[in-house]
């Protein structure tokens, strides 16, 4: 084995050093979205023992009053993509017409849909459990208009 000579030692040591500046700087003054240079507060938090747990999804209604699931498998879209925009769908509900236009390119034969909604399920947690006791919230609806 060759020893390390003054040059690559030098070269190392000021990477390493840029490393941990890097690493300390976002530690003190990062965001989530620095990871892995920042904190990833995800999983350094907790919710308070009583809070309860949010459940988004997306659901449609067609002309008969049946609801309809729009979750991944109908429409492509991954229910983390509309919970990181759900603050620009309910600034602006046509975005939904996106949910609906994707479920009808899967679904051509399917019965055409007259709302699209956002819906956050809140589970009841007491003292860290589930309750089984549950609460319904639509935060966004849009009316399809052809």
């Amino acid at each position: 084995m060759e020893a390390l000579t003054s040059r690559g030692r030098t070269i190392r040591l000021g990477v390493t050093a840029l490393c941990l500046a890097v690493l300390l700087a976002g530690t003190i003054w990062g965001q989530d979205d620095h990871f892995p240079f920042g904190p990833f507060r995800m999983y350094s938090t907790s919710d308070p023992a009583d809070a309860d747990a949010p459940d988004t999804r997306i659901e449609g209604v067609d002309h008969a009053g049946a609801l309809v699931d729009l979750g991944e498998g109908a429409t492509g879209i991954r229910r983390a993509e509309i919970e990181g925009q759900q603050s620009q769908y309910v600034a602006d509900p046509g975005r939904l017409r996106e949910v609906a236009d994707a479920y009808t390119r899967r679904h051509p034969a399917a019965p055409p849909l007259a709302e699209v909604r956002i819906v956050i399920r809140w589970h009841d947690i007491t003292d860290r459990r589930p309750t089984g006791r549950w609460a319904d919230e639509t935060v966004v609806r849009w009316e399809v208009t052809p």
